[in-house]
């Protein structure tokens, strides 16, 4: 496949600029400055996702492809809503940056470290997102996104076999996640340092006592 002239990609901006800017000086748009950088943005990102079209072993171009429009998303909707968003355009830019592990990972199925901070910019997004919505319960949800993530994890196949270790980070996140939506829900303070005791205490006598080890 041909590759794409820069020349082209500047080309088109410089004229969907003028247009824009001539647009606003005759009153017909107003605010054209967000949206001439949100285009701007948009169309860099495209050609770094375009890159890796032509040439499949730049993966590493999704990453900041899905960023960069991302940012474009971020800049149209701050422009659109007037400040009155609110976590909406930090959850899409945190998302945007997720996706783009997760490109990875689609593209490269033996990359499965893309997923770890897939995950984690994808439960970070939701959870801007949500903002004042969920309240004390915020905590909760973004360790439940990150238990889903090594969860996943779990499940996913390698030339090695299956990852068992991932189960471990999984529980102890979706254990505290639980935990802390009880304590949002029900006010109970004293649930998550109770269960640290007890989980920690259960730790010590398998390790201690002769007979219990793992």
């Amino acid at each position: 496949m041909k590759r794409l002239d820069l020349r082209i990609v500047f080309g088109i901006v410089l004229v969907v600029a003028g247009v824009l800017f001539m647009l606003q000086t005759l009153g017909v748009l107003k605010g054209v400055e967000s949206l001439f950088f949100a285009v701007l943005f948009a169309a860099a990102g495209a050609a770094f996702l375009y890159w890796f079209t032509t040439d499949r072993k730049q993966w590493w171009a999704l990453i900041p492809g899905f960023t960069l429009l991302g940012l474009a998303a971020v800049i149209a909707i701050e422009g659109l809503f007037r400040g009155r968003a609110g976590g909406l355009a930090g959850g899409v830019f945190l998302a945007s940056i997720g996706l783009g592990f997760l490109a990875v990972y689609l593209v490269k199925r033996d990359f499965w470290w893309a997923l770890i901070p897939a995950g984690v910019m994808i439960t970070l997004g939701l959870v801007a997102t949500l903002g004042d919505s969920v309240g004390d319960a915020s905590g909760g949800v973004f360790f439940l996104g990150l238990a889903a993530t090594f969860g996943v994890l779990y499940f996913v196949p390698t030339k090695q076999g299956p990852q068992k270790w991932a189960a471990i980070p999984a529980l102890i996140l979706a254990a505290l996640g639980l935990l802390l939506l009880l304590e949002s829900v029900a006010n109970l303070s004293y649930i998550l340092p109770a269960a640290l005791v007890v989980v920690g205490a259960y730790l010590l006598w398998r390790a201690l006592v002769p007979g219990k080890k793992a």
